[in-house]
């Protein structure tokens, strides 16, 4: 049965004790036997605590599965402070959402399924921003201190979140409607940054917003990026730096100084010095430096219109 839900058996064990979901029958030995209708309260219970719903309340919600149908886990944040990999350590997370929650422990337990739902529900009702900035962001920062601080013990669950995240985001920034006419933004990664999921954030926010875009994903050579801002004649130009030493200024301000069109009729673009790279840099002349993902989409939209 652990195996099924996907918990340890001391977790099934501790819910019969704790919240008196148990077997229907008992044989001698202690042998449990779980009938369909146990199988099925055992299963809303992992989906709710799975998506972050306290385990006492998940077991009510449970129970009342067999009389109602499966019960939609609440929606809106609480305050726990507890490490959203491991509800018994503490954490300076500070408020979590409980679809965060939710999607920590799915990818703790390697459970593709759940984490594609959840992160294609959050999507759906949320929007792209707060989808990324109050569960995707958090949940990747959890990953990357659970691993960071257990050597590579949970480094797979990093890579798979990652990749489920980027194919969520994926899912809006390919949308087929047709964005609004006129120069679009250009989304790149330095030379040698090999981070995207933050770009793919932003490029799947200005398709929910209907703007017009061109991603060109991680590590793209100087001369290239010249080049296709010569092409294209973008509006703006946001380069993606993770780490100081994938951060260069001087191709931020060739950028900036790359003109496109005919003579008399010559533009430049805007370019965005966007993520932790730049920080403590000041940017220059037709440089901005958004701090966040809202308002580097406000940035870009004013731009493009």
């Amino acid at each position: 049965m652990a195996r099924r839900l996907g918990v340890s058996p001391t977790t099934v064990r501790s819910w019969e004790r704790r919240y008196g979901i148990g077997p229907a029958l008992r044989e001698t030995g202690h042998h449990r036997r779980w009938s369909p209708q146990d199988v099925t309260v055992l299963e809303a219970m992992r989906r709710l605590t799975a998506r972050g719903v306290p385990p006492g309340e998940a077991a009510r919600l449970a129970l009342d599965t067999a009389r109602t149908g499966p019960p939609q886990p609440p929606g809106t944040p609480y305050r726990d402070g507890r490490d959203p990999f491991d509800p018994g350590t503490a954490s300076p997370a500070g408020p979590v959402r409980p679809e965060c929650r939710g999607l920590t422990r799915a990818a703790v337990r390697l459970d593709t399924v759940e984490v594609a739902l959840i992160l294609r529900q959050v999507v759906d009702e949320m929007g792209v921003v707060a989808a990324w900035t109050e569960v995707m962001m958090p949940a990747l920062r959890a990953a990357g201190r659970k691993w960071a601080g257990e050597g590579e013990r949970y480094v797979e669950v990093e890579h798979l979140l990652s990749w489920h995240v980027s194919t969520a985001l994926r899912r809006v920034a390919d949308r087929p409607e047709p964005p609004r006419s006129g120069p679009p933004a250009l989304l790149v990664g330095m030379p040698a940054e090999l981070h995207t999921l933050p770009l793919e954030a932003v490029a799947a926010g200005l398709a929910e917003r209907g703007l017009p875009y061109r991603m060109f994903g991680a590590a793209v050579p100087a001369e290239a990026l010249l080049e296709a801002v010569r092409r294209t004649g973008p509006a703006a130009v946001m380069i993606w730096s993770q780490a100081k030493h994938t951060a260069d200024r001087v191709l931020a301000r060739r950028t900036a100084e790359t003109a496109w069109g005919g003579r008399g009729s010559r533009s430049r673009p805007v370019v965005l010095t966007a993520g932790p790279g730049w920080a403590g840099r000041q940017p220059g002349t037709g440089i901005l430096r958004p701090r966040d993902l809202p308002g580097a989409l406000d940035r870009i939209e004013h731009l493009l219109t």
